[in-house]
């Protein structure tokens, strides 16, 4: 798994596009694409907003992340970080911001190679 991470609007999906040399239909976009379709993914662009909807119908997130580890190894996810503003009055979107951060997390556990990226540029900050 290739995690890439960064603040909002920092062209992570462009840089993934261009590291992987994949194109824009291999991209599923965690805001709208159906839970099945990540297990088989190449790229999951928008991982914070899938995190979001599953917490919203109150899926179980710890099943679902062991199954994308293990099903989609190979994916190339790609997740907001949101832990670096301010924190939210509202306790979903408290309980949403910390879940994101342990998701990324984990899934940073069991990449191979992390990424972040600033103004387009990528930074490895992990690689096994």
């Amino acid at each position: 798994m290739l995690l890439i991470t960064g603040g909002a609007f920092q062209g992570k999906k462009d840089y993934a596009l261009q590291l992987t040399g994949l194109a824009p239909e291999d991209v599923c976009d965690g805001l709208d694409c159906e839970y099945e379709t990540v297990f088989h993914a190449a790229i999951i662009d928008n991982f914070h907003l899938l995190i979001r909807r599953m917490l919203l119908e109150e899926k179980d997130m710890d099943s679902f992340i062991r199954r994308l580890v293990g099903e989609n190894p190979e994916a190339v996810v790609i997740v907001n970080e949101l832990g670096c503003g301010v924190i939210p009055t509202d306790p979903f979107d408290r309980k949403y911001r910390e879940t994101c951060g342990r998701t990324s997390c984990r899934l940073a556990k069991s990449a191979v190679s992390v990424h972040r990226v600033v103004c387009g540029i990528g930074m490895v900050i992990k690689r096994d």
